[in-house]
């Protein structure tokens, strides 16, 4: 095995829509600045399942391409202009991008919006090639304590971190987390465990439970209950509405619950996007008279992936809760058909 890529690997590659095959593919050559990691566990996630489900993602992954954004593995090889940052045999995590530090976004402090965001792709494999920007940005040694499963959920959790951040949630306040997938699931164990009180609306007994597991106070099954948007306002002081609300769908109706829910002065944050070209309505005197902040936050920085890795290294949250089985990788291409159908599956340890 060597970097003249003379040796083959199995990988997940997506053809398109529905359409994953399991294939022996040669190992990615590197360059001086790149690295090559044995990937030891990549996890799936919700943006995959989409990705899977219409074959493409427009900044990300152009078919035929291998798949798969967390993981974590060892280094195999280091390019010659490496130097000893980065040695054969070290732990390592990577993010999925890294931006550019010079564009527009960048230098006004929203690396997450850099222009020439530079994603990477390639977990669901034994070898993946790590290019020379995320190894300058977002690489990061795994500390000693940690299992490669935790250090795999550093990409989620640094996007539901800078949620947390610009919502602005206080130790005291009650939020509400509109959806009990793995991202809902992280918010509520980050807003729980900073004094938050956390009221869950989900669907399903499984994600009622999820929900109590994870910390929240309160769970809200929307497929049980009339109005849920009530119910909610029912276990808020005085029925004014809650302080914070984090949507986690991306459906218009759950983002129009998270407008009724809120109290006034309070915020939203829309963290679920919906699909491309979806409208969604608001009553404007709702907005403006309550005075309510409506915001979205998109992606992670370097600066939150790290924050991601030290708060997995003080046991703040681990993938124990998330993480609810393993599998190879030939099992993968029927796990997203099984996921396909909303069976509760929360997320699933590939381990190539």
């Amino acid at each position: 095995m060597n970097s003249e890529g003379n040796g083959h690997m199995m990988a997940a590659v997506l053809y398109g829509r529905e359409d994953l095959k399991i294939e022996k593919v040669p190992i990615p050559a590197i360059g001086p600045d790149d690295l090559l990691v044995r990937v030891k566990v990549a996890l799936t996630c919700g943006t995959d399942l989409k990705v899977w489900k219409q074959g493409y993602h427009a900044r990300m992954i152009v078919p035929p391409a291998i798949f798969g954004h967390e993981m974590a593995g060892i280094v195999e090889e280091a390019g010659t202009a490496v130097g000893d940052r980065f040695k054969p045999g070290m732990r390592v995590v990577a993010a999925n991008s890294a931006p550019c530090n010079e564009c527009f976004f960048c230098r006004k402090g929203r690396a997450n919006l850099c222009e020439d965001l530079v994603f990477n792709n390639g977990a669901y494999a034994e070898y993946t090639l790590i290019p020379a920007r995320i190894l300058r940005e977002n690489v990061i040694e795994i500390p000693s304590h940690l299992s490669f499963i935790d250090a795999a959920l550093i990409e989620p959790l640094a996007c539901v971190l800078r949620g947390v951040e610009e919502t602005g949630a206080c130790a005291g306040d009650t939020a509400v987390v509109i959806g009990c997938g793995p991202i809902g699931l992280k918010f509520m164990r980050i807003l729980s465990r900073r004094g938050i009180r956390v009221i869950a609306v989900g669907k399903r007994k499984s994600q009622m439970e999820a929900a109590e597991r994870v910390g929240a106070a309160a769970m809200i099954d929307a497929s049980l209950v009339f109005n849920p948007v009530a119910a909610v306002r029912e276990l808020t002081y005085r029925k004014l509405g809650a302080d914070v609300i984090i949507e986690a769908v991306g459906s218009p109706l759950t983002w129009q619950w998270s407008a009724q829910m809120v109290r006034c002065g309070g915020t939203i944050n829309l963290f679920g996007g919906c699909p491309p070209g979806t409208k969604v309505e608001f009553e404007s005197s709702l907005l403006h008279y309550s005075e309510i902040t409506i915001k979205s936050t998109f992606h992670h920085t370097p600066r939150f992936i790290r924050e991601a890795l030290e708060t997995i290294a003080r046991g703040e949250i681990s993938a124990g809760d998330f993480v609810n089985g393993e599998i190879g990788l030939s099992q993968l291409p029927d796990l997203f058909q099984h996921m396909k159908n909303r069976n509760g599956q929360l997320k699933v340890a590939v381990l190539p």
